[in-house]
């Protein structure tokens, strides 16, 4: 099965996603476990031989989160000669074997992969998190919570970090938040992002001032004491904001 279909790919160039998501309080990244052996790796694929490569990567998070026209950010191409970090060539040889029932001799896996790295932000609520066919899981997992990966994954998601941070002012991280949120889950969205406090009242007054944010005649219920307000975000501002350059 995976000897056909890395025919109709390009044997030596994949794309892989870190799929970047936001639950209200925390930064997480949707993980793809093989199936059976205990072992994760980020979401990913082959690019086919007559396609695109942003293409590509587009396809590849539709197929992984059910949704179309999701924001992505090329960051990164993996190419080190030795790509097994955590388990060397002949271990991750025998783990995937042993996942997918093949021979993995015939398709010679030792052969050199160059892996385009992508992230992406989204929504976790609307994701339906879909395994492929060498899968049976996906779980949204905390930085703090991934486990060693196969091959380079770990370091694809470190420096996945690393750029968002650095772009931070430019980057629509309002898209992991949902359409309607308070000024504390905006808030606690930088706050996981940049991995820092910030102090709530000069935050508050920060971000308000920004002409992008709509304040709603609605409030959030069912919080133990408050009910505070609902915004979002008017999308034509808040892309000519980010184009300038976010200034907190």
């Amino acid at each position: 099965m995976i000897v056909a279909y890395l025919e109709n790919c390009l044997k030596e160039v994949s794309v892989d996603c870190v799929i970047f998501g936001f639950d209200g309080s925390t930064l997480k990244v949707l993980l793809s476990k093989w199936k059976n052996i205990d072992y994760w790796s980020l979401p990913g694929g082959r690019i086919r031989k007559m396609e695109a490569l942003n293409a590509a990567a587009e396809r590849i998070l539709q197929e992984r989160v059910g949704l179309k026209e999701v924001f992505l950010q090329q960051f990164n191409v993996f190419g080190e000669i030795n790509r097994f970090v955590h388990y060397d060539e002949l271990e991750t040889t025998k783990l995937i074997e042993k996942s997918i029932g093949e021979d993995l001799s015939k398709i010679q896996i030792n052969n050199r992969v160059l892996s385009v790295g992508y992230y992406a932000l989204l929504d976790l609520n609307k994701v339906i998190a879909i395994p492929d066919e060498y899968t049976d899981e996906c779980r949204w997992m905390e930085l703090n919570e991934i486990p060693l990966l196969l091959f380079d994954h770990n370091e694809m998601i470190n420096l996945a970090i690393k750029k968002l941070r650095r772009e931070i002012k430019f980057q629509p991280i309002g898209n992991l938040l949902p359409d309607k949120f308070t000024l504390a889950e905006i808030q606690k969205l930088y706050e996981s992002v940049l991995d820092k406090t910030f102090d709530r009242r000069n935050f508050y007054k920060q971000i308000t001032k920004q002409d992008f944010l709509v304040k709603l005649d609605e409030k959030r219920t069912g919080l133990a004491n408050k009910s505070p307000n609902l915004y979002r975000f008017d999308q034509s501002k808040y892309e000519k904001a980010l184009e300038a350059g976010m200034g907190f």
